[in-house]
């Protein structure tokens, strides 16, 4: 059975895409630690983030560095934690989070919840973002 990142990736289910290709994606989490907080996953379904293969491993950090940036270009903060459980759900994943603390990454702090248009919004400026670190690049 698919897994839910793997039917968000499908369409199966709505998710706020910052960026999508053939081998990651990135979207919002509906239930973050704060504003901008997101999920990059791998399209293959992998439980444990060490068994992918080492050329994907490091594209999937190659990919994972450039939606931190972009998360970073947005939202005001003075890091973006990174954190990978990977209990919770058995699809790898990597959590981004603007923090100012290391108190702001403790996932037994209660999750946002917040309106559409916040998620709208969000999702558009560090998508736009994303998109503009990747024109950066190829210069």
């Amino acid at each position: 059975m698919a897994s839910i990142f793997s039917r968000i990736y499908a369409g199966e289910i709505p998710g706020y895409f910052i960026a999508k290709n053939d081998d990651f994606f990135a979207i919002l989490d509906i239930s973050p630690l704060a504003i901008g907080h997101v999920l990059v996953i791998p399209v293959e379904e992998t439980d444990y983030i060490f068994d992918l293969d080492p050329s994907l491993l490091s594209k999937y950090m190659q990919f994972t560095q450039r939606v931190a940036k972009a998360i970073e270009a947005v939202i005001e903060c003075k890091r973006i934690g990174v954190a990978v459980i990977g209990l919770e759900v058995p699809h790898a994943h990597i959590h981004l989070v603007p923090i100012n603390g290391a108190g702001d990454i403790n996932f037994e702090r209660p999750k946002l919840s917040l309106p559409a248009e916040t998620m709208k919004a969000t999702c558009k400026a560090i998508s736009e973002a994303f998109i503009s670190l990747g024109q950066d690049s190829e210069k």
